[in-house]
């Protein structure tokens, strides 16, 4: 084999190489699922939600989720993943979701006394931005990195799964220092929605 050979065949392996690592990022890429929001006590509210897992150049997982729901009253919702995949009843998805042994999961629950039991939120892993409704619909774009698809200790499916919620209100971030009042995050659950994978 002459060397023009030898330089052919170190560059094929070479492309190959890249190929089936460049194969190997896309299969982690673009990991997806599904939910399926109903109303939790009006059967008008209905809706769908996707998310995509990318990763970053960097290697960070990046999930978007876009959402959108009719059937709410026109303004801001607020939108949480909470931390069981149960949606009967609406109660029953948990707090928002937030591995970790750290602060708690129902800023829903404070009451208004200070200091505040749950000022970690917006800070849970499952707390997103605002769903805004317009002539009966209400649609939302987020990327976020607080949570993945794939395995690991942010992902949405670990031994319970995970669900969304859309709130009666807007969540107004409840971002204070030493205090948070009671409803900040979105009040009463209106809707529910299961997280599922997409094979």
């Amino acid at each position: 084999m002459n060397s023009s050979t030898q330089s052919i065949g170190r560059i094929s392996v070479t492309a190959l190489v890249l190929v089936l690592m460049g194969s190997a990022t896309a299969a982690a890429d673009g990991l997806r699922a599904t939910a399926e929001i109903k109303g939790c006590a009006n059967p008008a509210i209905t809706g769908s939600a996707t998310l995509t897992e990318q990763t970053t150049a960097e290697g960070v997982k990046e999930v978007t989720v876009e959402m959108k729901v009719g059937g709410l009253t026109d303004g801001k919702h607020a939108v949480h993943i909470h931390e069981v995949a149960s949606c009967e009843p609406c109660g029953s998805a948990g707090g928002h979701f937030d591995p970790g042994p750290f602060g708690q999961s129902r800023p829903d629950s404070a009451t208004d006394e200070v200091p505040a039991k749950d000022i970690n939120h917006p800070y849970h892993m499952g707390d997103l931005v605002n769903l805004e409704v317009k002539n009966g619909v209400g649609t939302m774009k987020h990327t976020t990195n607080r949570v993945t698809l794939s395995p690991g200790r942010l992902s949405l499916f670990d031994e319970n799964g995970s669900s969304f919620i859309v709130h009666t209100n807007v969540d107004t971030y409840c971002d204070q220092e030493s205090d948070l009042k009671k409803g900040c995050a979105g009040g009463a659950r209106d809707a529910c929605g299961i997280i599922r994978p997409v094979p």
